[in-house]
């Protein structure tokens, strides 16, 4: 068991138990089904199922329930020539899959099995002359794509790269801010609890959260709350379990999190999981692996007893980060 425990607080004690024993089994059994369809189907997102997986195993204290061996001879099988990672062994490279990777490798401490420099050289060669960066060589450019690039590069201790642009990228994520306090996808784009994430994220991460307006964005952020406790991605929306990251974790950095009902959010989270293991997107719903993750990390965040504390921004267990240097910033 690691080491680093959430400490026993206040919650719901009618809310069901966290099934850790079935989660673990569930999580374990994703790479022998390839007997169903949806294995071959999601076959692009490999690379981001192994680190939500890891990351869940972790989180549940059971750093040791995969074989790392493996793991990581994987993952360096996904790079490419130019830096970038696929998302399966021959996919196309993504910062996406890229940043996946990265956090693979540094929860494993093995990033001496790739060439570090060439990662590196694949972020900066996407950043665009407005301060975003493209997801791939496709040019498509989200807010998603720079939180990636800046993460990544943080995890890397390669922030200070000459090549980079960051006031431009400063600038760019200034003007995805809405007059609602949250942020989108893009200049003008709808307001979006996941867009808020990664802007607040980057922003945390650079050291710029000036250019938020906390109590708006907080204020705009637990209005995502529904009646059952859940939280939702933006207005008329129903409550998902992913949620439960994407808005606590941008609460969390905002110093808010006591602005919404977090004993209620526990107990949505719980009541979403499965008998057999997993947990899904609402309770009665199908369980997977996505899922699983950001409510076991959603749960970290809520200080849910003897689970391992999550950093808010990097969304890794705090001893991780910690172990590389990065201080908390949140």
């Amino acid at each position: 068991m690691m080491s680093v425990m959430n400490d026993a607080g206040p919650y719901d004690t009618s809310a069901p138990d966290l099934l850790l024993t079935q989660h673990l089994k569930f999580v374990q059994g994703l790479d022998k089904k390839t007997n169903k369809l949806e294995y071959w189907l999601t076959e692009h997102l490999r690379v981001d199922g192994v680190n939500w997986s890891l990351n869940t195993l972790h989180l549940l204290g059971h750093p040791d329930a995969m074989d790392k061996e493996k793991i990581v001879e994987y993952i360096a099988q996904c790079q490419h020539h130019n830096g970038g990672f696929g998302g399966h062994i021959d996919h196309d490279p993504h910062l996406v899959s890229t940043l996946s990777a990265i956090q693979v490798l540094i929860t494993y401490d093995c990033l001496d099995v790739i060439n570090v420099d060439k990662v590196v050289d694949y972020i900066v060669s996407l950043q665009t002359q407005d301060g975003s960066f493209s997801g791939d060589s496709s040019g498509q450019t989200d807010t998603r794509f720079i939180f990636c690039a800046v993460n990544c590069l943080s995890l890397l201790k390669r922030l200070d790269d000459t090549r980079l642009n960051l006031e431009k990228t400063i600038e760019y994520i200034v003007r995805c801010r809405n007059f609602d306090g949250g942020f989108g996808s893009w200049p003008g784009g709808e307001s979006h609890a996941a867009q808020a994430y990664v802007c607040v994220g980057t922003l945390t991460i650079l050291g710029e959260v000036q250019h938020i307006n906390t109590d708006q964005l907080g204020w705009w952020l637990s209005e995502r709350q529904q009646p059952s406790g859940g939280l939702n991605e933006r207005p008329e929306k129903l409550g998902d379990v992913c949620y439960s990251w994407w808005v606590l974790s941008t609460l969390s950095m905002l110093k808010r999190t006591h602005w919404i009902d977090t004993a209620k959010l526990t107990t949505f989270i719980l009541e979403a999981q499965d008998k057999a293991g997993g947990i899904a997107d609402q309770a009665g719903n199908e369980p997977d692996v996505y899922h699983t993750h950001f409510g076991v990390a959603g749960l970290s965040l809520l200080g849910y007893p003897g689970l391992v504390a999550v950093d808010p921004v990097y969304c890794m267990p705090r001893h991780v980060i910690q172990r590389i240097g990065l201080t908390d910033k949140h």
